[in-house]
């Protein structure tokens, strides 16, 4: 079977380590590992937060307006569209819709070459938070635009999928899941030792927040909830794993809550597994890595209404779900749990269960059966036998 050649647009492959690098970065590993050629094309900066797979061509790229550690991609600058040409992909694949993705396609359509694009974050959803809801329509226009001319659409959960086909995308929605190392991420990682160095008691219940410390990721409802616990339960006690910037205004006005900064690789796998609830009242997550993660280390959790969300944590069985502007249905569902040790096991035992479900060769095996359907439907209509002669006609 001939393998096509991908190139890959991003608006983030190295200078933050998030839900998107990472699985972008696992992306072209694997691909890699099966014999596919890949050419990564996103935004530079002087110090990678993430040692990258692949080959990468970094594009000329700035400071994001008050957010400066998120970069705005502005080249695609003509030595870069040499490097592609050269490269001749079969498929591009474009991971945002931004300015250097809007470049991509305009160069996949004047060269007739497939477009693909993945959804990895709910940008309509993060506009409330920088106070620009106004802008939400003319947003989804340029979407509805953008998304029109890519032959597929890869969609993270299916709950996402049942949205997009609401607003009604017009593209080929595929399911493509996120994975999780159950390995990794398991209940035998729990340390007490390290429960203890963090000053938790043997009796203490940990609720863990784990996330990029951004007000994004509804912050306000994290502060509103954890300031409650200590209060109503002297027995709970919280975590927060994560860096960013809102670590600082964070750690100030939740003075009694543990922070541990940015963790990684087993040191992170130790935090999931040692701690006995996850929260995540974030909406603004088209999957939830996280959740994932804390489900495989046996965690129950507590969520917010959310589409990546509503495809992990079903009601009533591994956790709760609640609105994310709902703070009461939200510190009702973590006592509920908190205080019911027969309950958290079960909702341990059934998060553990369903984690498995979310094997990572299986996942990224699905996206290169994509690939391979557009590669071969293009190759199709390249074919001789399929063009009718003009006498035919």
């Amino acid at each position: 079977m001939q393998k096509p050649r991908i190139a890959l647009f991003t608006g983030n492959y190295i200078h933050i380590r998030d839900g998107v690098s990472n699985t972008l970065n696992r992306l072209v590993g694997y691909l890699g590992v099966k014999g596919y050629e890949v050419l990564v094309f996103g935004p530079g900066c002087p110090e990678p937060a993430i040692r990258h797979e692949g080959k990468f061509i970094p594009v000329y790229s700035i400071p994001a307006p008050f957010r400066p550690e998120y970069r705005i991609a502005l080249g695609f600058t003509a030595p870069e569209r040499q490097i592609l040409r050269e490269f001749d992909p079969d498929i591009i694949h474009i991971a945002t819709p931004d300015m250097l993705g809007w470049k991509a396609l305009r160069y996949a359509i004047k060269h007739d070459i497939p477009v693909v694009s993945s959804y990895h974050t709910h940008f309509s959803s993060y506009l409330k938070y920088y106070r620009l809801g106004l802008l939400e329509p003319l947003l989804w226009r340029y979407l509805f635009w953008f998304y029109r001319k890519c032959e597929q659409l890869y969609v993270p959960s299916p709950s996402m999928m049942e949205d997009l086909r609401r607003m009604k995308v017009e593209s080929e929605l595929k399911l493509w899941t996120r994975g999780v190392d159950t390995s990794l991420f398991s209940p035998d990682q729990r340390d007490p030792e390290w429960r203890l160095s963090l000053g938790f008691k043997a009796e203490n219940v940990v609720v863990t927040f784990i996330s990029r410390l951004v007000w994004e990721k509804n912050l306000e409802a994290v502060v509103s909830i954890f300031s409650r616990l200590r209060n109503i339960n002297p027995l709970i006690r919280t975590l927060i794993v994560g860096e960013g910037p809102a670590q600082k205004e964070l750690s100030q006005r939740l003075p009694e809550t543990v922070f541990t900064g940015y963790l990684s690789g087993q040191v992170l796998a130790r935090a999931y597994a040692s701690s006995d609830l996850f929260f995540f009242p974030s909406e603004t997550e088209a999957f939830g890595n996280v959740t994932l993660e804390a489900m495989s280390s046996g965690l129950p959790a507590v969520v917010a209404d959310a589409n990546g969300s509503r495809s992990l944590v079903t009601q009533g069985e591994n956790g709760f779900i609640a609105g994310a502007t709902d703070n009461e249905a939200l510190l009702s569902g973590i006592l509920k749990i908190a205080e019911d040790r027969d309950l958290r096991g079960r909702m341990s035992r059934l998060s553990r269960e369903k984690a498995g479900l979310y094997d990572w060769d299986r996942v990224m095996d699905s996206i290169i059966s994509c690939y391979q359907e557009v590669y071969n439907r293009k190759k199709e209509s390249n074919h001789p036998d399929s063009i009718l002669p003009e006498t035919a006609m």
